[in-house]
């Protein structure tokens, strides 16, 4: 195993601290020692792989080093102390990051789930490798989750579904966030999985056909373009295709686009250049075209959306991106952060980017949640896959969770606007603060100077954001009311 992993990480890190590695699988085996899964497999096993799942995001060795020892605090009788002074703090830190507490020291089991996400993102905070590695915990449990009694495994599926799938997405890392989702699916709705995976493998070789015509027809069209493009293709994820029919209530059978086209090229100018030979030369389905790189998901997902006709009525959606959104697009926030294996002391061994500090923001919103059941709720409404895109007056696009009032839109102009929102104007009309908004529209937010914040302001909006900005104000002027 320990020579799988070093090859593994060898291919993108060849100077990586091999000793260090090997030295915290020994660790974990002996701290491990007897212990096994419910597999049957020894327990270091696990560890093991989820050490290579991280791999493939192509992470640095104190992070895989943290991921073979990240049970031994909960499991074994090994503590912080002699951790910190074989593996020193960074590792120690993330190793705690996934730690949870106690499970006796809560009285329900709501207030126990809510205070273990609390404390892991308070570590997320710090470091957002804390989350990376419990997701590639996760997304192993989930791959042998059938070793478990059938209570055990809805009840972690469940989890899985409404907590984690949705943090792999709003942190962009699509690769795992489609076999969690179907793994998930499988065990909550077996029959409606089974029903759409035995129609998907019918439907499968003629898709094949079908979709290299169409690469076949793209290929033809780009290549006398003298712009250079490599194409993939991919078939969607089952959960995907199970909740499109769901949204459009339309059957299986229905569901034309089963495999996403992505055309990868050099530049932004060339995406665009891309996008005008297929307009111009392919069908285009209506209401199909989308433009993230324009206006890139709260994740850092940048790519052209459209689906197009080929020959015989042939459906695909086309991806458009450039290899940098490619790399974004697979790894997520993974993809933003840089890893020194060779730093002095007194450095950390991360170096952050910008961008990868504002996309968490919206962590420290979610803290600022005090009661359990809203504290996962807010999770959920931050981490929601579906998003709006509403625009002020001046052509500036608000990105919002789905179900968005009128009220979160004010506060995500700025702060200071939503204090004192008297109204919104919704194309031109007048609209209530609770009013849901939906994609397209276009707000004017009224405000006066004497409007301030009250308690009822809190069951209007829902996002973090607005959330803890009303509470600010209360707590701040608790007295002045």
């Amino acid at each position: 195993m320990i020579e799988k992993l070093k090859r593994a990480i060898s291919e993108y890190m060849p100077e990586a601290d091999f000793n260090l590695l090997e030295k915290a699988f020994t660790f974990a085996s002996n701290a491990h020692f007897c212990q096994t899964r419910a597999t049957g497999e020894p327990y270091v096993n696990h560890c093991f792989e989820v050490a290579m799942i991280l791999t493939e995001l192509r992470l640095d060795v104190s992070t895989i080093c943290a991921a073979l020892l990240h049970d031994i605090i909960e499991d074994t009788l090994v503590v912080r102390e002699e951790l910190k002074e074989e593996f020193g703090e960074e590792i120690t830190a993330l190793i705690e990051g996934v730690t949870k507490i106690n499970k006796y020291k809560y009285e329900d089991q709501l207030t126990a789930q809510a205070e273990n996400w609390r404390k892991m993102l308070l570590a997320v905070v710090k470091d957002t490798r804390v989350i990376i590695i419990k997701l590639a915990d996760r997304l192993h449990n989930m791959r042998t989750i059938k070793y478990l009694t059938p209570d055990k495994q809805k009840k972690i599926a469940q989890e899985t579904l409404t907590l984690y799938t949705p943090f792999a997405h709003r942190l962009g890392i699509y690769m795992w966030k489609g076999e969690l989702e179907d793994l998930t699916f499988e065990i909550l709705e077996p029959e409606k999985y089974n029903e759409i995976r035995i129609k998907w493998q019918l439907r499968s070789e003629n898709n094949m056909k079908n979709l290299a015509n169409v690469e076949s027809q793209i290929n033809e069209k780009l290549g006398s373009a003298e712009i250079p493009f490599r194409i993939l293709a991919r078939p969607k994820n089952l959960y995907g295709i199970y909740k499109k029919m769901q949204r459009q209530e339309k059957p299986f059978s229905s569901i034309q686009d089963l495999f996403g086209m992505r055309i990868i090229t050099d530049t932004e100018e060339h995406c665009y250049q891309i996008l005008s030979i297929v307009q111009s030369e392919f069908e285009i389905v209506e209401n199909s075209f989308t433009d993230y790189i324009a206006v890139p998901k709260n994740n850092m997902y940048q790519s052209i959306h459209t689906t197009v006709v080929g020959d015989n009525g042939i459906i695909v959606e086309v991806q458009i991106r450039t290899e940098d959104m490619h790399k974004r697009a697979e790894y997520g926030i993974a993809a933003h952060w840089r890893y020194k294996e060779s730093f002095d002391k007194k450095n950390a061994a991360t170096s952050k980017t910008v961008d990868t500090e504002s996309h968490l923001e919206f962590i420290k919103h979610i803290l600022e949640s005090k009661d359990s059941d809203e504290f996962l709720t807010a999770i959920k409404t931050e981490c929601n896959f579906e998003q709006i895109y509403v625009a002020t007056p001046k052509g500036r696009v608000i990105k919002l969770p789905e179900g968005s009032t009128a009220l979160d839109f004010a506060y995500a102009v700025h702060s200071d606007i939503g204090d004192t929102c008297m109204g919104v104007k919704v194309d031109g009309k007048i609209v209530s603060l609770d009013y849901k908004l939906t994609t397209g529209q276009t707000c004017e937010v009224l405000t006066r100077k004497n409007i301030k914040p009250t308690e009822h302001w809190l069951d209007i909006v829902v996002t973090a954001q607005a959330k803890s900005r009303i509470r600010k104000y209360l707590r701040e002027n608790k007295n002045k009311r």
